[in-house]
């Protein structure tokens, strides 16, 4: 009797490992501006440093200080949604082109663009995000730089 039952429990069990093996990534397009006021209203960052995507041009004058500055940040999805999981994975790739922009002596990151698995998406309004079941993940490239 014990061997049937443990059989059947090692059925069931290996019947459902096709279906946790098969690893989800689900691509994402969401507002970049949203997050970056929301930091901004939540005192996450102070204002001195400015974010610009691929196809927004700051005004006044720019010279770049820095160019291709790249973060990769992976945030825990489980239990998340996936656009509060992006949400959180995106507000540390801000954080920490901020941190570089500020050691690079810069007041802005210019031309942002998504750079997931090493390929650039540039939108003038959104990011790319990759989600999981587990992980989710935010991938930038822009440039340090200094508008006057």
């Amino acid at each position: 009797m014990k061997l049937k039952v443990l059989a059947a429990a090692a059925a069931i069990v290996l019947g459902t490992l096709p279906g946790i093996s098969q690893a989800r990534d689900t691509a994402l397009y969401l507002p970049f501006d949203k997050v970056v006021a929301q930091m901004l209203q939540e005192k996450k960052l102070d204002g001195s440093v400015k974010f610009y995507l691929a196809g927004v041009q700051p005004k006044g004058k720019v010279s770049v200080l820095s160019p291709n500055a790249v973060t990769n940040k992976k945030t825990n999805a489980f239990n998340k949604s996936d656009n509060d999981a992006c949400e959180w994975a995106l507000q540390s790739a801000i954080l920490q082109l901020n941190e570089a922009a500020k050691g690079a002596g810069a007041n802005a990151v210019v031309n942002i663009a998504s750079y997931y698995k090493k390929i650039e998406r540039k939108d003038p309004a959104t990011y790319e995000c990759h989600a999981g079941a587990v992980i989710a993940g935010v991938a930038l490239k822009g440039d340090l730089a200094k508008v006057q």
